[in-house]
Formats: C-alpha cells, structure tokens, sequence
C-alpha cells in the first residue's frame, strides 16, 4: 500500500520534518508501486538468484505482489492511506527490484501511467535501481518529471562500500559502478537516495562507520536509508543462516550503532529510514518483537538519551 510519513522531533534530520516543511504540513504518503521489472542479477544478464540476502516478497507490501495492473495498485494505495492516515498528498514510489532496467521508452510509458492517475494530489516520483542501471538518457527522463513540478527521488543500492562484501553477497555489482552512477548525477535536479545495509557478519563496527566517510563525500547525496541486515526465507542467506546461524543484530546493539553513526553522517542529508521492516511471515531473523511504530520510538527514545545529534562528529572532523 505505502509507507506514512512521520512528523516530529528528532535528534537527526529526518524524512517527516522535510516533507512537512516542503508540503506546508500536509500528511504525505509513499504509495509503493511493483512495476513488474525484474533485476539484471536475476534474470542472467549479470547473474542468477539475485543478491544473498534478497527475497523481493519480503519487502513488497501484499497488495503490490496481488495487483498486477499499475492503475489499481495505485487508486487502491491511495483509498487505503486516505482511510487510515488521512494522507492528503502522495508520492508514487517504484520499489520492488530494479525500476530502471528497462529501455527509456518503456519506462516513459510507465511512469507517466503512473503519474496520470492522481495527478492533483502527487507531488513526487521515488524510483528504486541499481547504479549498474543508470545512464544519462534514463536521468534526462526522470529529470524531466522535475520540470512538470514533481519532487524526483532516485535511490540506488550502496548497501555495502567494501567489493568484497559485495562478491559475498552475490550483488553482480561493484562499488565502483556506484561511484561512476553518483558521478552521473552530480548537478542533476534528481533528489539522490543511496541504501545500506548494516550488520553483514564479516564486517566490524569499525568497517560499518566508515559507511559515513563514503556518503559524505558526495555532495548529490540528499537522503540516505539505513537498514540493518534480515534474514529472510527464500533467499540464499536464508538458507545459510538456517545451516549455520550467525550474529545479527539485537535491536539494543542497532540502536547503540546508530548513536556511533549519526553523529559522523554530514548533517545536511535526510534520513528518509533509519531501520528496515520485512514481512514477518517470511522473517528469520531478527524479530524485534515489535510493530514499526515501537521500533521507531524505541530508537528514537534511546538515541535522544544518548544525546546523539546528526553531524556533531562531522562537524568536529571538519
């Protein structure tokens, strides 16, 4: 269905405030959109089976997987957060695999489809990829969405910034190519959004902290997702947790690594997710015990008694 956006406080700059402050206070809600693509690391272009960790199900909300025709993801998304969180505006977010391996052509016809729908009530355009599947014509597209008015968010998957990790995980992609995707859009109008994955058992805290140094250092970088690593069925991690269980995350010991990382990350970026949710029926591990809404005031409480603010860190460095 989609995602709300929360508002308030926090000791980090978050997605909620940015909106309320770019939507005159507005409640405005992701509707999340499977466009049916599939993934160059799936289908044998770069590889088979997709990255380790990796079951699309497990984040794709039940009415996306259901509903195969866009317009009626779409006006049902939006019945649904109206209903349920009084949204009032709505940006149309292409989630599940890689939403721009496609010719240009096809995904013009896509997106506009998509944006024909509710065009009174949506400001945005969030599309998910692959740096591997970025090219100057596919951002001349989406940049075209900018000068109809519409807030444009391209998020690609850093998930790690070591290539090893990147092998182990069978992600057919190298961090280089990511540099080379970042290097692409560094004076677009694209809002840029880069997604980690925190907690891969052969990297250290030390390793994990220098995600920030990375991130900093690319001025296009507007958002980030921090997401902490999930072990779900039908994934090949899955299976290899199964066999031979491994260290994840404890939602105390996320928690504490966060107060170490938000202080280091340049206080100017956006924290549109500071952890992930998958389907507890497809969740392994680690299961919280807990709805989306208590892990976030759980972090949130415990980040503020810590005294944590975004880029105290950086700002000390600099």
């Amino acid at each position: 269905m989609g995602t709300p956006v929360d508002f308030g406080q926090r000791s980090y700059n978050h997605y909620g405030a940015y909106l309320k402050n770019k939507y005159d206070g507005k409640r405005v809600f992701k509707i999340i959109v499977d466009g049916g693509f599939t993934c160059p690391n799936r289908d044998g272009s770069k590889g088979y089976g997709g990255c380790s960790y990796c079951n699309v199900d497990s984040f794709t909300p039940e009415l996306s997987r259901k509903t195969p025709v866009i317009r009626e993801q779409i006006e049902k998304g939006i019945e649904r957060a109206v209903k349920g969180y009084a949204a009032e505006k709505f940006i149309i977010y292409f989630q599940p695999n890689t939403n721009t391996y496609a010719p240009a052509h096809f995904l013009k016809m896509m997106y506009n489809e998509a944006l024909s729908i509710a065009p009174e009530n949506v400001v945005g355009l969030s599309v998910g990829t692959r740096p591997d599947c970025i090219d100057a014509e596919k951002v001349a597209l989406l940049e075209s969405y900018v000068d109809r008015g519409l807030h444009v968010d391209l998020e690609m998957g850093m998930e790690s910034i070591y290539n090893d990790t990147l092998n182990q995980i069978n992600r057919g992609c190298s961090h280089e190519e990511l540099v080379q995707a970042l290097n692409l859009v560094e004076n677009s109008r694209l809002d840029i959004c880069v997604h980690t994955i925190f907690g891969f058992p052969w990297e250290s805290k030390e390793m994990m902290l220098k995600y920030a140094d990375e991130i900093n250092r690319f001025p296009q970088i507007k958002f980030v997702k921090l997401h902490h690593l999930h072990i779900v069925e039908g994934s090949i991690m899955g299976v290899q947790y199964k066999r031979n269980p491994f260290k994840v995350f404890s939602i105390e010991e996320y928690t504490d690594f966060l107060a170490e990382f938000i202080p280091l990350l340049r206080p100017d970026i956006v924290v549109q997710r500071l952890f992930g949710l998958a389907d507890y029926d497809l969740l392994i591990a680690p299961n919280w015990g807990m709805k989306k809404s208590q892990i976030q005031t759980y972090i949130d409480k415990r980040l503020e008694s810590k005294g944590v603010v975004q880029g105290s860190e950086y700002l000390a460095i600099i």
